[in-house]
């Protein structure tokens, strides 16, 4: 059977030396790997972003989807404008130069989602050789979940939070009143919203992180539970870039279930801990039983030994001393 591998908490001081001994540089040796890494990441960023800003076009019809499918809705292609019908659906520019930074901005922020795994990679290559081991997988990990999650978050608020905002904002469209959205401030909300909701369902690593910390436990989390409840609602006012509770609502109830889920990754840790613990203690009381049995196995031992010292010396002195009728 294959050896099972120690933690770094059951390491001695001279294996985790050794496991960073190869990680060790001087200084200036820092600071080129530092400028190597940077140099790396941002080639990888110009490329992306330049990709991006070609495909500006693209992605900014693909961003302006819940906006005109909810937009569609309420138009019939040759009827008159009236209450029930918004026309079909526009966007505005109010300075020439709108649409170039418009498109610079989705270049800008869409090449930073394709660099990212590149970008975390130069991080990561950075800050590995001073870490242990477990401590590398461990990063790996997160950085990869912390991508999915991010990911995540800003697909549910594409197809779920922004065509239900959408449609509480234009609900407001009658006779004599229309929507005319501008392209920089339409893709401002949409950017601000696809960034919170990413930042938000990055909730459970980072309360599985405090948990393998030792700075959360499941305990706690379940009893501040109902407090989170106030939280979250208060977290979706600020965040959420509108003012309309519906955008508010969505962004609490998926805080409150992932902050629920977060409590079972905290108790899968707090429980590990615990059990790892007990097994350290009872294996720490095992060897403290069985060296104080040695102890008074050795002292049992040197005691047998001076009582057959003083039985031996009994002997002597009986035959030195004669008995008393020879002496007569």
């Amino acid at each position: 059977m294959a050896k099972k591998a120690l933690d770094d908490d059951e390491l001695s001081e001279d294996e985790k030396e050794a496991q960073l001994a190869g990680g060790r540089m001087p200084f200036l040796r820092h600071l080129v790997e530092l400028r190597d890494r940077v140099r790396n990441a941002a080639i990888a960023f110009i490329i992306a972003f330049l990709i991006c800003w070609y495909f500006s076009a693209d992605i900014f019809d693909w961003l302006k989807q819940p906006l005109f499918d909810i937009w569609m809705e309420h138009h019939v292609p040759g009827a008159a404008v009236s209450a029930t019908d918004w026309g079909p659906p526009l966007m505005i520019y109010t300075s020439m130069t709108q649409p170039f930074w418009v498109g610079m901005s989705i270049g800008l922020w869409a090449g930073i989602f394709l660099a990212s795994p590149i970008i975390f990679y130069q991080l990561w290559k950075f800050i590995a050789p001073g870490l242990y081991k477990r401590e590398r997988n461990v990063t790996i990990a997160f950085a990869f979940c912390s991508g999915i999650f991010f990911i995540c978050g800003a697909l549910f608020c594409f197809y779920f939070t922004l065509p239900k905002l959408y449609g509480f904002l234009l609900s407001y469209n009658s006779e004599d009143l229309r929507s005319l959205p501008n392209i920089s401030d339409y893709l401002d909300l949409t950017k601000a919203s696809m960034l919170a909701f990413g930042a938000i369902f990055e909730l459970p690593l980072l309360i599985y992180f405090l948990a393998m910390v030792g700075l959360v436990t499941h305990r706690g989390l379940w009893k501040f539970s109902r407090w989170f409840i106030v939280l979250a609602f208060i977290i979706g006012a600020i965040l959420t870039p509108g003012p309309d509770v519906i955008s508010q609502f969505l962004m609490a109830t998926p805080m409150i279930i992932l902050y629920n889920i977060s409590i079972l990754f905290a108790w899968r840790v707090t429980i590990k801990r615990e059990r790892k613990a007990k097994a350290i203690q009872e294996r720490l009381d095992k060897e403290e039983a069985e060296a104080k049995a040695r102890r008074m196995a050795k002292k049992a031992a040197r005691m047998s030994e001076e009582t057959d010292e003083d039985e031996e010396e009994d002997e002597v002195v009986v035959r030195k001393v004669p008995p008393k009728g020879e002496d007569e």
